[in-house]
């Protein structure tokens, strides 16, 4: 997760790649000006290979937290397929 305050624009900017999660998997929260953004992973993949299948999964629970500048507030979040990215003004 990269976090980027630009002081000429007065807003700070979260980007984080989230490959194969749907958007239903990723929780963000913003708690006393920390940003907490935390999903779960649950992928499962089968193809045949000849005489037999191959089964692929892989699960897994991923939380990270940043503080964030003093007087930070909130706005929509941009949602792309596999990044995305959180603008909020600073104070």
């Amino acid at each position: 997760m990269d976090l980027i305050e630009s002081k000429d624009k007065n807003e700070v900017t979260a980007t984080f790649e989230l490959p194969s999660l749907r958007r239903e998997d990723i929780r963000i929260d913003v708690q006393q000006n920390r940003l907490t953004v935390s999903g779960e992973a649950k992928t499962s993949e089968e193809h045949q290979e000849g005489d037999y299948v191959v089964r692929e999964r892989q699960y897994g629970k991923f939380s990270r937290t940043l503080q964030l500048p003093v007087g930070t507030k909130v706005r929509p979040i941009y949602y792309l397929r596999s990044l995305s990215k959180l603008t909020v003004p600073a104070a």
